[in-house]
């Protein structure tokens, strides 16, 4: 079996503020940092990580001793004209209100589509899930956005659920664990054993962060 740990960035100050956060590059704020060194985490083989700075310093924050890789596909989306504004910023425009009566189905206006989103953040992750198999990895994590994991789970978790029902808050995320040999013959599925961080649920060594 292969563990994996989707783990969505800790805070920034615009997702204090409910903003649609996504290529706006913005770093933790001070309280993503203290959430980060309150909770454990579990080791792991390798890591893998959007190009965006809250991403890069969470997993710097975590595993400060790791290398890691990074990969593009893994960034969050670009919201467009929704960017880095709130749902009050948002009230008044009649783009955002189709938006959201279309369920969140719509492309963002002069940004990304769900579908382009989606096509991209798998193809991330499967570039993340094939290295570990390459190098015969038993565990690693992906240090990504909310909207990635979703999409990620909404394709691949045993126990179907819509993307909404795979919201992630920050600094926290899932344990998932797949079959090499199942994955090889293109029978993909993903087997969702834990939320992170959630010290009860597991037995957790806190001296050495294991599992």
């Amino acid at each position: 079996m292969l563990r994996l740990v989707l783990l969505r960035h800790s805070f920034t100050e615009g997702n204090l503020q409910k903003r649609y956060i996504g290529v706006t590059d913005e770093p933790l704020c001070p309280q993503g940092i203290r959430f980060l060194e309150e909770h454990f985490y579990p080791e792991t083989e390798h890591i893998f990580v959007s190009p965006m700075l809250r991403c890069v310093q969470t997993a710097r924050l975590i595993y400060p001793k790791q290398p890691f890789h990074i990969i593009e596909e893994l960034a969050e989306c670009d919201f467009g004209d929704f960017e880095n504004k709130n749902y009050l910023e948002l009230s008044d425009n009649p783009d955002y209100q189709k938006w959201v009566d279309s369920g969140g189905i719509l492309p963002f206006p002069n940004g990304e589509s769900r579908e382009t989103f989606r096509w991209r953040s798998l193809k991330g992750f499967e570039r993340a899930v094939y290295f570990c198999l390459n190098k015969k990895a038993k565990s690693a994590t992906i240090v990504t956005h909310g909207g990635n994991i979703m999409s990620i789970l909404e394709e691949y978790a045993s126990s179907p659920k819509s993307y909404y029902q795979w919201h992630v808050e920050n600094g926290c995320g899932y344990v998932v664990e797949l079959e090499e040999d199942l994955w090889k013959q293109n029978r993909e599925e993903l087997y969702v054993m834990a939320k992170i961080p959630h010290i009860h649920s597991v037995s957790i060594d806190k001296k050495n962060r294991t599992w």
